[in-house]
């Protein structure tokens, strides 16, 4: 469960707003107690109920600090099974779930190269996050045929909040894991990553 409130204060040098969200993770109660300063960076970073530490912290920081804290391995054949797919089209989709547990990217499903675009977002999960390759082919007005490998982002609104933080923190690395992405989508809804949505994003 996550209640926020958002309190805001004008002083002579900055605008400052303090920001209070509660959450359980894990066995752990936490709350992160965050002020910004005039141009937008973090100023402090507080852990509470302990609230023991204090430290200077800006939004790099921060991004790097979940980074480091999502702490997810990749499991080789998700690196095995893209290049199969960007070098002998052997799919046409690829699911990859994060495995919380084992703290690990998996393959969940691999797309033979004949199934449709309805096929690959009908194994997308409704309410669970999940990252996803497709290989999209396409002909250009000038009658050219042309495939763009595309990387979706999938975190539905209806997904657990430590799911989406997870998976938000964990995207950057496991990408930098596929050498050869060349559009990167990310969605909340369907309608985000509808074909026309793919379309005109290839195009």
């Amino acid at each position: 469960m996550v209640s926020s409130s958002l309190l805001g204060s004008i002083s002579n040098t900055a605008i400052c707003f303090e920001a209070t969200t509660e959450m359980t993770v894990d066995a752990l109660d936490l709350r992160l107690d965050l002020e910004f300063d005039g141009r937008g960076r973090f100023n402090r970073l507080r852990l509470c109920p302990c609230a023991c530490s204090t430290v200077p912290l800006d939004l790099t920081t921060l991004a790097d600090t979940a980074n480091a804290a999502s702490g997810m391995a990749v499991h080789d054949d998700c690196k095995l099974k893209f290049l199969e797919l960007k070098a002998k089209r052997t799919y046409r989709f690829i699911v990859y779930k994060i495995e919380e547990k084992q703290k690990q990217v998996i393959v969940e499903k691999l797309g033979e190269p004949a199934q449709s675009y309805e096929d690959f977002t009908a194994s997308l999960p409704a309410d669970e996050c999940r990252y996803a390759v497709y290989d999209f082919d396409f002909v250009t007005a000038e009658n050219v045929q042309k495939s763009r490998i595309f990387f979706i982002a999938w975190c539905p609104d209806t997904s657990r909040v430590r799911s989406k933080m997870i998976y938000a923190s964990s995207k950057d690395r496991f990408k930098r894991e596929l050498d050869g992405i060349q559009i990167e989508l990310q969605a909340t809804d369907p309608t985000e990553m509808d074909l026309d949505v793919i379309r005109s994003r290839a195009s």
